[in-house]
């Protein structure tokens, strides 16, 4: 199986509900590192994965509305817990849209999986992988 990936950050407010969470029931902030791999069985007649550029640029473009934003306030997340995991799962899903809409360019219709990794500290990282349905 080969792989690529891209990385970029974002900061970001939030606060949780629930004992679980302790003082993070508090509004803090985070800086996540995100690292977003995509699969495939082969490479192309290229000799690629996916364009490099334009799978950073799908990600740029997922990050951009989160960043430095407080997460409780976008409608998009309103109940929801944004924990490290659930962020992973949504920053897989438009990333997985990119690929079956062909925001990667040539090549983004063989991707097989991708997972999508935010790096919490230099000691915590959650994601999610999983395949890219058609």
């Amino acid at each position: 199986m080969f792989a690529v990936e891209v990385r970029d950050h974002i900061m970001i407010a939030h606060s949780f509900k629930g004992e679980l969470f302790g003082p993070a029931q508090a509004l803090h902030g985070a800086t996540f590192v995100v690292d977003v791999a995509f699969f495939r069985e082969d490479i192309t007649a290229d000799g690629v994965v996916v364009d490099i550029g334009r799978a950073h640029d799908a990600l740029k473009a997922t990050l951009g509305p989160l960043n430095y934003q407080n997460l409780d306030a976008l409608p998009q997340f309103a109940g929801k817990q944004t924990t490290t995991e659930y962020l992973s799962k949504y920053i897989f899903d438009a990333m997985s849209k990119a690929a079956r809409e062909g925001a990667l360019g040539p090549g983004g219709e063989g991707i097989l999986k991708i997972r999508v990794t935010l790096n919490e500290s230099h000691v915590a990282r959650a994601w999610y992988e999983g395949a890219v349905s058609a």
